[in-house]
This record gives structure tokens, C-alpha cells and sequence, in this order.
């Protein structure tokens, strides 16, 4: 037999071509929000990253809404890792997003927003009128114990509405039918930064932790109150470390307005702190660590220290009452004091509402956004999307709507207002002076509305 050619040889077989990357959007407003949005897109997309051979690159872009709350470098590093670089997370406006949206062809844009930024973000987009729009996904960044109506309705149009527990999703759904709205998109999931070890007592640790929250409660008598009691607290208990957990630092703003540090309530606080009393940062989770017992108003953190079966109390102090948040954990077995604390009580969480919460201590947690995958996959492979129809338009909410979508420069059909959009203007040096102008506005913006607002609020209150 004559010796075998190139010729004669087999065709090798071409390389499948990579497939193209899913390109996901990020737009959130605060650093909790932000922590809430990327981890949300990572949870959303793991299948299509995870899919062996297989598997579709998956390309997220940060996005800043620009505003009172937009974090700071130093609080983005805090949040944690959620899997995209900070260095690689930019500012943006309301106008500039949606004109990143109609350039970049997004398959999936999460809106980590405030109500009305979502509905002002929906309402940006249909009018964009794309050939293919991106898949829009929304939802809480923790316990919804507010506005519940107004909130729910300002995020009716997206594809999915995320709701963290089975609780949330029933009511959330119940609000939609009451008004005639489709409540298809509401989807049950859970918080997507539950996480860490189950809670393990170590011998020789006693560590007491106050979860602190910006706005709750709101007046200088009820935070000083809370701050003396857990200092009473440390000074009842010396062997034990009592940490005050803290969001934020003086001047940065977080997803809520706080106008009264802890921070600065200590520097006045008659006595001084005694030495196993400490203000701590950090990403919440370390905090957990090493955590024998979670106190808070209404915090989500305790659903974190739930799902960790950490023991977790709920202060009643200032009353169980929808202004705090408290009254969200009625039911829970979590309600108590600060004398009961100082007592030794620990509250025992009640399982059945537990289970209700999202909180997933029973290890159902690896489960939790499947179905909201499962949809966002199927939106993703489907045919051409339909309109994004939300339920606040021109026509049913003209007293509202309109004043709405003007906060973001969008006129009542969606379409950016005249001027809110400046031209790009060419070269580098008229950039980079354009940039220092809008960083110099920027940094006059935040210092108004964090430092010389609150001050004229106080002022008018006396």
C-alpha cells in the first residue's frame, strides 16, 4: 500500500468559535445597593460562566449613579468582593447610562436603585426604541418595612422584580394584582450576600456587636440613647468585647441620610468609652466572624447573622413601630431589650418565620436563585423582547410621573431633556478640563447635601 500524503489526510477538525460574551450592566446609587446589584449579577449568570465547555464569558460593567449617596473608593472596597474590579466602576448620570445602554448593547442591565430611579431607568430605555433592548432586572437591597406600595409600583416594568423571601414575593405580588398590574415578573429569591461559616462559639470569645443604621432611629435623643445603653452594656460586662458596627464614616453617605454619626455622639459621651467598647468598619461578614451576639434595631444584617445561626436580637427600646423597621420581625422571637440583654437573655429565633424570611439556616440556600436564573436564561434565548411596559405612564400617573423621570433629566416620555446631555467635546485637554469642572461641581453637590444641609435641618428644629 502506497504511503499515505498530506493530501490524502483527514481535515482537522476547526475550533468552535468562542461564544460571545454575556455583557451584563451594574447601575446602583449607594455602596449597599452597589453590594446588592453585583452580587445579584454574578448569582444570575453563574450558569453561563460555570457551564464547562461550554461556558459564555461574562463581561460586567459598573455603573455610579451620580448623587448624594454615590460611594466613595473607600467604601467600595469595603463592600467586599463581588467580583468586579472598583478600579474598574465609573460615574455616570441618568442620561449617560442610557446612552452607555444604546452604544454598548447590554444583554442584561440590574438596576440597584431608589423606586424612582428604577422607573425613571425603565422609562430611559423603552425610549431608546433598540433593535434588541437588554433584559432588566430589579428588586430590594434588604427588608422591604416601608413604602411598600409606593416602591413596589415605581419598579413594575422590568422583566424580573426580585423578591428575597417567599414572605416578600406573596406581598409583592398582592400589591401588583390589587392595582391591575401584571405580576409576572415578581420572582422569590433570597439576599445574594448571605454567607460565611455557621456560627461556632470559641472558647474565650464573648463579642457583643450593634449593628448601627444611618436613618434608624432618626433623632439625636433616641441614637444617644441606643449608643449610652451599649456602653452601659460593655461597662456591665468588662470581659466581654461590645462592638459598634458602623456603615459609614462622617461625611460619606450610604444608601439612607445620617445626620448624626455615631462617630461624633461618642466624642460627647459623659465618661468616655471604656476599654472593651470599640467602633468598628469593614465588610459586614468579617464583622459576623467573630460575632457571639448581633444586636440591632432593624438592620438586614440580622438576616445575615440568621443564615448563620448567630444569635440575633431586635431591640424594642424605642418601641416596636413601623418608623424603626422593628415591627418587621414581629413573629420572629428576636424582639427584646437592652435590660434582658444586660440580664443574659438570648432570644431564640422562631423556625417557621425564619423559614419565610430567605434567611436559608436549613442549608436551601445553593437553591435560591434558580428560579430567577431559569427566567433570566429563558429571557436571554428567547425571541425579540416585548416594549418594557411599566405601570406609571403619562397616561395613568400625569401628576406623578412627570416629576419623577425631571429629577434624572428625562422628559415625561422618557427622551433626556433639552441640555441634559452635553456634547462631547473634542480633545484631550478641553476633556480633561471638562473633567475637573465636573469633579469640582461634584464635590461642591456632596458637600451641600452631606455636611451644610443637615445643618440648616438642625437648625430649623430648634
Amino acid at each position: 500500500m502506497p504511503p499515505r500524503t498530506s493530501q490524502d489526510a483527514e481535515p482537522a477538525e476547526t475550533p468552535a468559535a468562542p461564544r460571545p460574551a454575556l455583557r451584563v450592566a451594574v447601575l446602583a446609587d449607594s455602596d449597599t445597593r452597589w453590594k446588592w446589584g453585583a452580587l445579584t449579577a454574578r448569582r444570575l449568570t453563574a450558569e453561563a460562566a460555570e457551564a464547562g465547555p461550554d461556558a459564555r464569558p461574562v463581561e460586567v460593567s459598573g455603573l455610579l449613579l451620580r448623587g448624594r449617596a454615590t460611594p466613595t473608593p473607600r467604601q467600595l472596597a469595603e463592600v467586599g468582593e463581588v467580583g468586579i474590579d472598583a478600579g474598574r466602576v465609573r460615574e455616570v448620570t441618568a442620561v449617560e447610562f442610557l446612552h452607555t445602554v444604546r452604544d454598548e448593547g447590554f444583554d442584561l442591565v440590574v438596576l440597584a436603585l431608589v423606586g424612582g430611579g428604577v422607573q425613571a431607568m425603565l422609562h430611559g430605555i423603552a425610549a431608546l426604541n433598540l433593535p434588541r433592548r437588554p433584559v432588566v432586572v430589579t428588586g430590594y437591597v434588604g427588608v422591604v418595612y416601608e413604602k411598600l406600595a409606593d416602591g413596589l409600583l415605581l419598579r413594575h416594568g422590568a422583566d424580573v422584580v426580585l423578591a428575597n423571601s417567599a414572605h416578600d414575593a406573596e406581598r409583592f405580588r398582592a400589591v401588583y394584582e390589587g392595582v391591575g398590574a401584571d405580576a409576572s415578573a415578581v420572582t422569590e429569591a433570597a439576599l445574594p450576600f448571605l454567607g460565611g461559616a455557621p456560627y461556632s462559639p470559641e472558647e474565650g470569645r464573648d463579642t457583643v456587636v450593634f449593628a448601627a443604621q444611618p436613618s434608624v432611629p432618626a433623632s439625636r435623643a433616641d441614637r444617644t440613647y441606643l449608643l449610652r445603653r451599649l456602653v452601659e452594656h460593655a461597662r456591665l460586662h468588662p470581659r466581654r468585647e461590645v462592638l459598634l458596627k458602623l456603615r459609614s464614616k462622617p461625611g460619606e453617605h450610604t444608601t439612607h441620610i445620617e445626620e448624626l454619626p455615631y462617630q461624633r455622639l461618642a466624642q460627647r459621651l459623659p465618661g468616655g468609652l471604656p476599654p472593651n467598647f470599640r467602633l468598628v468598619y469593614g465588610h459586614m461578614g468579617e464583622v459576623l466572624d467573630r460575632t457571639d451576639l448581633l444586636v440591632t434595631v432593624s438592620s438586614t444584617a440580622a438576616l445575615e447573622s440568621l443564615h448563620r445561626r448567630i444569635p440575633t436580637a431586635i431591640l424594642t427600646d424605642l418601641g416596636v413601630r413601623e418608623t424603626l423597621g422593628n415591627h418587621h420581625f414581629v413573629g420572629s422571637g428576636l424582639l427584646t431589650s437592652w435590660d434582658r440583654l444586660d440580664g443574659g437573655t438570648r432570644p431564640r429565633p422562631d423556625a417557621e418565620w425564619v423559614a419565610g424570611q430567605g434567611v436559608a439556616a436549613d442549608g436551601s440556600y445553593g437553591t435560591a436563585y434558580d428560579t430567577a436564573r431559569a427566567k433570566v436564561t429563558a429571557l436571554l434565548g428567547g425571541c425579540q423582547l416585548p416594549p418594557l411596559a411599566p405601570y406609571y405612564t403619562p397616561a395613568t400617573a400625569p401628576g406623578y410621573l412627570p416629576g419623577i423621570l425631571g429629577r434624572h433629566h428625562l422628559a415625561p416620555d422618557g427622551t433626556p431633556l433639552p441640555g441634559a446631555a452635553a456634547p462631547q467635546e473634542p480633545g484631550r485637554v478641553r476633556g480633561a478640563v471638562r473633567e475637573t469642572v465636573r469633579n469640582a461641581a461634584r464635590g461642591a453637590y456632596r458637600h451641600g447635601v452631606q455636611r451644610v444641609a443637615p445643618v440648616i435641618r438642625r437648625m430649623g428644629d430648634l
